[in-house]
């Protein structure tokens, strides 16, 4: 994925620990593509470089950006005149940003929308969101057209939650996470707008996709302690139920380095 995934290096800093080296800082945050701070808000949206390449796709995400950050501080601008208290660590934080997570067919564009927001509570707070971007038409799409029915409680989406909850079941027993299974199988609706944001999985066949990954933030199909939740389907599990598009973009596998549980 174009997605970064962070990694540790004890001896670096060990090393870095014996010399008070400036290196244990954290990696500086990218630069915001906008800003906005007042006594009650601290909100950034930022878009990454394969974003920003596309001229059209950037602007949309920004300007759907601006409009959230807006949102917020319209909420948060009366908390603080009511109630400033609410404010004493400063200003509330809320950070979107947009990342390209896959290109297929030199296409669709797969992004994954990320919303941080802190207000003061116990630990911040989490959102994932995705959006499939048709660079030809220069719009938003959905994954519909690459099936021949998605209605809610066609086959086509019962396949879908049968591999998500496979898929979601192994990654618990790989993190040696212990899996009740009721509360998030029960959430699982054969429902396109119920299942999952989801997005065009990169494939080790050039120009396709290897099925569909479902993207899930933390509090979503298990404890917060957990964190977020990838649930990968492959494309041969869906087959029966691709429409002539959907069969011209999907093929190969998964890459290695984009696999979680085995």
């Amino acid at each position: 994925m174009l997605s970064s995934h962070f990694r540790a290096y004890p001896l670096v800093i060990l090393a870095c620990l014996a010399i008070g080296s400036p290196a244990l800082a954290e990696p500086a945050k990218p630069k915001p593509d906008f800003a906005v701070k007042t006594k009650a808000i601290d909100g950034t949206v930022t878009l990454d470089a394969a974003i920003k390449a596309d001229a059209k796709l950037a602007e949309n995400c920004l300007a759907e950006g601006k409009k959230w950050i807006a949102a917020q501080r319209t909420d948060a601008e009366p908390e603080y005149k009511s109630d400033p208290e609410l404010f004493r660590n400063g200003p509330w934080t809320y950070e979107r940003s947009y990342a390209a997570d896959s290109e297929v067919a030199g296409r669709y564009v797969s992004i994954l929308r990320t919303d941080y927001s802190y207000t003061g509570g116990a630990h911040p707070n989490t959102d994932i969101d995705t959006i499939l971007w048709d660079k030809q038409l220069g719009k938003r799409i959905s994954i519909r057209p690459f099936f021949t029915d998605l209605s809610d409680g066609s086959p086509a989406m019962q396949a879908m939650v049968k591999g998500v909850i496979a898929a979601l079941r192994a990654e618990k027993k790989a993190r040696g996470t212990e899996d009740d299974g009721e509360d998030y199988v029960k959430s699982m609706e054969p429902k396109l707008l119920k299942i999952g944001p989801v997005t065009l999985a990169p494939s080790t066949e050039s120009g396709k996709s290897s099925g569909l990954t479902f993207h899930y933030a933390p509090y979503a199909v298990g404890a917060y302690a957990e964190g977020s939740y990838d649930a990968f389907v492959p494309w041969t599990a869906l087959k029966p139920y691709l429409s002539a598009e959907g069969s011209a973009i999907f093929g190969g596998d998964l890459p290695k380095q984009d696999r979680k549980a085995e």
